[in-house]
């Protein structure tokens, strides 16, 4: 036994170039496998149909109501152009975020309308000053100051969007309730106001 013992350490410590190239190999391929789970994961779960899964009887049907949905041109943002950034550290991060919304969800407390309802004001803060840390970058990576022709905009839409970029302003300073309906604002100090929101959708 105790040769066996020092037979397998001998061979441990300096085992054969058959026996690393075996191991590199299986390494490779057992890496290369996680990772493509990992991302077919990572697509599975990043779906209008995934989020549909929870979101059908609130927030689903009226973003289906919005130009993010349906319009004139067939260029479509989905659930995960918006609450999902696209560079890998920030998609992992909001990812793990995630799990903790779709825990609150089996665990009841935003199962049904009703509930979401009642949250909605805290989910949608969450998720505003979220885009707001990030300087709106779901947003930009369609909509982007630089790219933008204010002589085809309205004059109220290329008259606010050259003021915020005077002001260092973002997206979603004046941009919220664009897919989904806002909550209940009433004492809220935000500066913000579905009219606003109504005259910027149509920008």
């Amino acid at each position: 036994m105790f040769k066996l013992i020092k037979s397998f350490w001998r061979w441990f410590r300096t085992p054969s170039k058959i026996a690393v190239g075996t191991l590199i190999l299986v390494s490779a391929i057992g890496g290369i496998l996680f990772w493509g789970g990992v991302n077919q994961g990572l697509e599975a779960t990043s779906t209008e149909e995934f989020c549909s899964s929870c979101h059908m009887n609130d927030v689903v049907p009226e973003y289906r109501q919005t130009v993010h949905y349906s319009n004139r041109s067939g260029v479509k943002a989905a659930c995960s152009d918006c609450h999902l950034p696209h560079e890998f550290v920030p998609k992992w991060t909001r990812k793990i975020q995630a799990a903790n919304e779709v825990y609150a969800y089996v665990t009841g407390k935003v199962d049904t309308k009703e509930k979401f309802e009642a949250h909605r004001l805290e989910m949608a803060q969450r998720e505003w000053a979220r885009m707001k840390a990030n300087d709106s970058q779901e947003c930009r990576n369609c909509h982007n100051f630089d790219d933008m022709d204010f002589t085809q905009q309205k004059r109220v839409a290329a008259d606010m969007h050259t003021l915020a970029q005077q002001e260092g302003k973002t997206c979603i300073d004046c941009h919220k309730g664009i897919a989904h309906h806002l909550p209940d604002m009433k004492g809220v100090a935000s500066g913000f106001s579905r009219e606003q929101d109504a005259k910027g959708e149509n920008k």
